[in-house]
């Protein structure tokens, strides 16, 4: 068991989501295992960090209901690497970052040939803030185009958020929040781990 497992019942996570909803908030699951995911989706969750284990009831449940999958590829890579260290992290969670780290490539490679929706996420905090970037070329390795990551990370996830009439894409009246990089992104998708500008609200802060 590397606790991956689900840890509340169908009728708490009902209450967790539709009390969210009721707020008008929304609610995301933290889920790697598939009885997890598909409760979550099943209650009516608004996304799912990670999905692991997802399977073809899985990518079923995420098309009727429109959620997202937001994959934080970074997060499974870093602890699946870290977890090779003697005594990085104590012995009881070295064998879920061993098992759940590799696997997630597989998770977003299955969601995203599926048309599953697909927002951009890290966790970062797991690992160094700061190095945020680097999944963009994590999502290309499982079968993203360089346009489809950018799309993960502006649009798709400004829609996740509700924040679709403010950020996501630019256009007049919007907030002007953006970065600005040396080389096109669609090519070469790394080039996003260097900004050369960075953007908030219509001012330079870098």
């Amino acid at each position: 068991n590397t606790g991956t497992g689900q840890h509340f019942t169908d009728a708490e996570l009902k209450a967790i989501i539709d009390t969210a909803h009721s707020l008008n908030r929304k609610a995301a699951a933290h889920a790697h295992g598939t009885d997890g995911i598909n409760a979550a989706l099943r209650a009516g969750v608004d996304s799912i960090d990670h999905g692991t284990y997802l399977d073809d009831e899985s990518i079923r449940l995420f098309k009727q209901t429109g959620a997202y999958h937001v994959p934080t590829m970074m997060a499974g890579a870093f602890v699946a690497e870290k977890a090779l260290i003697p005594g990085y992290y104590p012995r009881m969670v070295v064998p879920k970052a061993l098992a759940v780290g590799p696997k997630i490539k597989d998770a977003v490679r299955k969601s995203h040939a599926a048309g599953v929706k697909i927002a951009f996420g890290t966790d970062a905090g797991v690992f160094p803030h700061g190095e945020n970037a680097k999944e963009f070329s994590l999502m290309v390795e499982a079968g993203m185009s360089p346009k489809d990551t950018l799309v993960a990370a502006t649009v798709n996830a400004a829609d996740l958020l509700g924040l679709s009439a403010d950020i996501g894409t630019l256009e007049a009246g919007k907030w002007a929040d953006l970065v600005a990089v040396a080389a096109d992104p669609t090519s070469n998708v790394a080039t996003l781990e260097q900004p050369r500008a960075v953007v908030r609200g219509g001012v330079r802060v870098r």
